[in-house]
């Protein structure tokens, strides 16, 4: 069947607005093969540096007889998600070494996790940690010693990070490998209950530990379908992870025998292995659609908006809001994970998973077949499925039919006909907001605001019990060029319990609110930010906004705002302290939302 004919058009104005960018970039990866990994070339000194620590491996590193594969990681095991990364450097040097083949661990990148974070100043550094990894993978890459890569990393800014470093050494074949979710635990609805009981006073501190302690409870990735679980979900849409590998749980046989296969694959690509495919082919234009339609198709995290803007940017293709506006319009929700629903990702991946989900969105015509990936040509293999037959690792077809349509439905039976994600325009600028969890009823929400400039100034008027009635809560200075883009999702549990009291709640903010953002409508990422005197900045006590998910506007319904003189906020507060005094320099320099939130100007 031919493409659906929407999705060929949003294909083609991504490809036609990208055609400069896109070709300078090509030709600087094509000149990059053409010098080819430099060890050949170094000083005998050189090279000695390179090879001292290797061991074995020496004299096939010194020779060159063999490709040399370079592992970029983002273990520690504070991390859940990153904990088990521990013994994959090992696991991956001895398989390569199999094969006749070199492995080294290039280096290391930061990973900060956002739940420990949520409601910290460390959050002002979360998003910023993006850029940060992308340069340290590049770091780790500039030796220029390698034949291919491996990346190892999960959560929430690793990934996308990781992708930005890898395709600047887009010549490179690259495969992201993962660790998989961690067993499941005290559902997440549990979970978020007694998070509400607690934000009412209705239990205390005790209370609320025993059951975050239930939900996160062992190695791997947190079950609910927030960003890191979204970033898994976006690398086999991609095609850089294996088919169906992303939500396989640490500590089991086939995840050390996906991980070994994985390595292979990426030697396999290089120039030394008769395979030649660098990222720079695999991660195209038709790919980032495919990862758009993933994203709508799953009801994905909202983060994704800006990190797939940025990671594109890094290959020369420039993505707008309004592509995942317009995909969105056009691609069924097909799933129901937390917090759109109650199922886990486990039991996502138990009812057919991302191979079920790709096969139905083949056959309905609304991803790109005809793309590279990590296991060749064509997204047809990413529908197979791994298993171990007699203690090998094999391929076989997935299933065809959803084992759950509580969580996992066809495409001719969807949740919902669109995928939830919209953008919204008006006089208080650009912004996004997801409803794939949000209540019909609360999709259009016309209300008084409250303003403030940080969400603990929410939390004490909250607990003071000032919100009485229908409120849109305004956090302004929030954005990347304020203080970082914090993520507010810890407003979640009071304003949950305000919409509970049957009032029309939302949030408008020119932050960010978590991968996990769930019933509460929230206008998020809203362009120009306060610091650039947005007209957010404007905004006072009373005035009256009217968001309106359906028809994809945020308005400003009260005369005479934009006439008044635009607020400003002493952020001194915001410069110093855990960390922050470090990241002046990308503050000052950061684009805005809408282009990715990078430093990087590309």
């Amino acid at each position: 069947m031919p493409l659906n004919k929407s999705l060929s058009e949003i294909t083609d104005r991504i490809i036609a607005r990208s055609a400069a960018t896109r070709s300078a970039y090509m030709e600087r990866m094509k000149a990059a093969r053409r010098k080819g990994p430099s060890r050949g070339h170094l000083s005998c000194s050189g090279q000695a540096h390179a090879f001292a620590a290797a061991g074995p491996d020496q004299a096939t590193l010194a020779t060159g007889q063999g490709g040399n594969l370079g592992i970029v990681t983002a273990y520690n095991d504070m991390l859940s998600a990153h904990q088990p990364y521990e013994t994959y450097p090992t696991l991956i040097r001895d398989a390569v070494r199999a094969g006749g083949g070199t492995a080294q661990v290039a280096g290391g990148v930061p990973a900060m996790c956002d739940g420990v974070t949520q409601g910290e100043a460390g959050m002002e550094l979360s998003l910023f940690s993006r850029d940060v990894i992308a340069m340290a993978a590049g770091v780790a890459l500039s030796h220029n010693t390698f034949d291919a890569a491996v990346f190892l990393g999960v959560c929430d800014k690793i990934v996308p990070g990781l992708v930005i470093g890898a395709q600047i050494f887009g010549h490179l074949p690259a495969v992201f490998i993962p660790a998989g979710p961690m067993t499941s635990g005290l559902q997440n609805d549990e979970k978020a209950k007694v998070r509400q009981q607690f934000a009412a006073g209705e239990c205390g501190r005790d209370a609320l530990m025993a059951a975050e302690m239930a939900a996160y409870h062992g190695p791997g990735t947190c079950t609910f379908y927030g960003t890191a679980n979204t970033n898994q979900m976006l690398m086999e849409f991609m095609g850089l992870h294996l088919p169906s590998s992303s939500f396989i749980n640490p500590g089991v046989a086939i995840r050390d025998a996906l991980t070994v296969y994985a390595a292979e694959r990426a030697l396999a690509m290089s120039d030394l292995g008769g395979d030649y495919t660098p990222v720079c082919e695999i991660l195209s234009e038709k790919a980032f659609v495919n990862g758009m339609v993933g994203l709508m198709a799953t009801g994905g995290s909202t983060n994704l908006l800006i990190h797939l803007i940025a990671m594109a940017r890094a290959g020369g293709i420039i993505l707008d809001w309004q592509d995942f506006s317009d995909i969105s319009d056009i691609v069924p929700l097909l799933a129901r994970v937390y917090p759109n629903g109650l199922a886990d990702v486990n039991h996502f991946h138990a009812a057919g998973g991302l191979g079920y989900m790709i096969g139905e969105l083949l056959e309905a015509s609304l991803l790109h077949p005809d793309v590279k990936t990590v296991m060749g040509d064509g997204l047809h293999r990413y529908t197979q499925e791994p298993f171990m037959k007699n203690g090998v690792l094999a391929w076989r077809a997935g299933t065809t039919e959803s084992l759950n349509k509580g969580i996992l439905r066809p495409a001719s039976e969807p949740f919902a006909t669109s995928g939830g994600l919209k953008k919204l325009t008006g006089k208080l600028g650009t912004s996004v907001i997801k409803i794939s969890a949000v209540d019909p009823k609360h999709h259009l929400i016309e209300a008084p605001v409250r303003v403030f400039h940080d969400q603990n100034e929410v939390k004490a008027a909250f607990k003071a019990g000032e919100f009485n009635g229908d409120v849109i809560v305004v956090v302004r200075f929030q954005g990347p060029k304020a203080n970082g883009m914090p993520e507010l999702h810890s407003l979640t549990p009071m304003l949950g319990i305000l919409q509970g009291r049957g009032y029309k709640v939302a949030l408008v903010t020119d932050g960010r609110m978590s991968g996990a953002s769930g019933k509460v409508p929230a206008a998020i990422h809203v362009s120009p930010e306060a610091l650039d005197g947005g007209p957010i900045a404007y905004l006072q006590d009373g005035d009256i906004l009217r968001l309106d998910a359906a028809n994809g506007t945020l308005e400003i319904l009260t005369d005479g705002v934009l006439a008044r003189t635009a607020v400003t906020a002493d952020m001194s507060h915001n410069q110093f302290g855990t960390g922050r005094e470090l990241f002046a320099p990308f503050r000052n320099a950061v684009g805005t939302a809408d282009t990715g939130a990078s430093v990087f100007g590309i």
